[in-house]
């Protein structure tokens, strides 16, 4: 779902320290299957975590939420960690397919700052069962040799001003999150009407829409293929990297703030490594290397502390305050609201 940059040089002398450190493997013959989204780890840590403890990491990938879900469920693969996103963590939680973590065993929980354990009980309102891995924004990057003026407003994707030159997220929740913000609904509605409204919008757009995308969104703006991308603000500031001439808004009506987070599953077979692998993640150096290789938002304070003052004021990179006032945290839809906007979404894709 998000990609990150090559390893930067550190990261391969951070492998090659802890490598010649590293203890005697305790647990040999133990095994972690972690699910998480496709491109979402420094692959570089996997190694670390296993040279360090001699547990074998197996890791298996997807692209959405809802792809993670459906594969998760059928039960082909008994995964022992899980990393999805807050609305999902919280329908996880609720069929009761997480167990609560014990956090007497994370020796560097105190590392995740408070403000990340407050988006966390939008889903998991005691944070018993999730950890905080990375954070985010959803919003516009556009570029700015095509927009003849500073995006601030989701008006821009419905004035009929860039007909076809709009690129849509692929995602159920993040595209109608943009018609019901711009609207001035919340992104939780459950109202009916509201959610009807928002789809008339969107059926209004879609002659203006050039595709509906995922990681490609990121790749398409940076190519000068379109004008403008829904999408997520850790690819828009690859995106800004690799063309300057892209520029990354939060709208004024507000967005949705995302937060990706580990569980254990209920079936893990090895609690004692699946508690070893959060705290690794929540270690300074490795969550370090990590948000180096990822570049999403990082609720790691010492990852935080050590960022330069451009990467720190960034609104790609980290979202301020003010950026997020009237953003909102995805929660889980009831099932009746979630069946009417899986039909809904049938009708608008019915032109691809």
């Amino acid at each position: 779902m998000k990609k990150g940059l090559k390893v930067v040089a550190m990261a391969l002398a951070a492998s090659m320290m802890f490598g010649a450190c590293s203890v005697k493997p305790q647990e040999e013959e133990l095994e972690l299957t972690v699910f998480n989204y496709a491109n979402y780890i420094c692959p570089k840590i996997l190694k670390i975590f296993e040279k360090e403890t001699g547990i074998k990491v197996l890791y298996e990938e997807a692209l959405t939420p809802e792809d993670l879900y459906t594969k998760y469920k059928s039960g082909a693969i008994n995964y022992d960690l899980v990393c999805t996103s807050d609305y999902m963590l919280g329908r996880l939680i609720n069929e009761g397919e997480l167990q609560k973590i014990d956090f007497s065993k994370l020796q560097y929980k105190s590392n995740i700052g408070d403000r990340y354990w407050e988006f966390e009980k939008t889903f998991d309102p005691n944070c018993e069962y999730t950890v905080p891995y990375f954070w985010g924004t959803v919003g516009i990057l556009y570029d700015t040799t095509k927009v003849d003026k500073p995006v601030d407003s989701w008006d821009v994707l419905f004035n009929g001003q860039y007909k076809g030159d709009i690129i849509m997220q692929n995602s159920i929740r993040d595209t109608y999150m943009v018609a019901l913000k711009y609207l001035g609904y919340s992104i939780n509605t459950t109202n009916e009407k509201e959610i009807r409204e928002a789809q008339e919008l969107l059926i209004k757009q879609r002659p203006d829409v050039q595709a509906y995308l995922v990681d490609e969104a990121r790749d398409e703006i940076v190519a000068g293929n379109a004008a403008m991308a829904v999408i997520y603000s850790g690819e828009a500031y690859i995106g800004h990297q690799d063309n300057p001439d892209l520029q990354y808004v939060v709208p004024k009506e507000g967005s949705n703030v995302w937060i990706d987070s580990f569980g254990i599953t209920k079936d893990c077979k090895h609690i004692e490594a699946a508690h070893k692998f959060l705290d690794f993640l929540c270690r300074e150096d490795i969550a370090d290397m990590n948000f180096r290789e990822i570049y999403y938002s990082s609720p790691n304070l010492k990852v935080l502390e050590n960022l330069s003052d451009e990467e720190r004021t960034d609104p790609a990179l980290v979202a301020s305050d003010n950026a997020i006032t009237n953003c909102e945290v995805n929660v889980q839809s009831d099932e009746k609201t979630a069946n009417m906007y899986n039909e809904l979404w049938k009708e608008l894709k019915a032109g691809d």
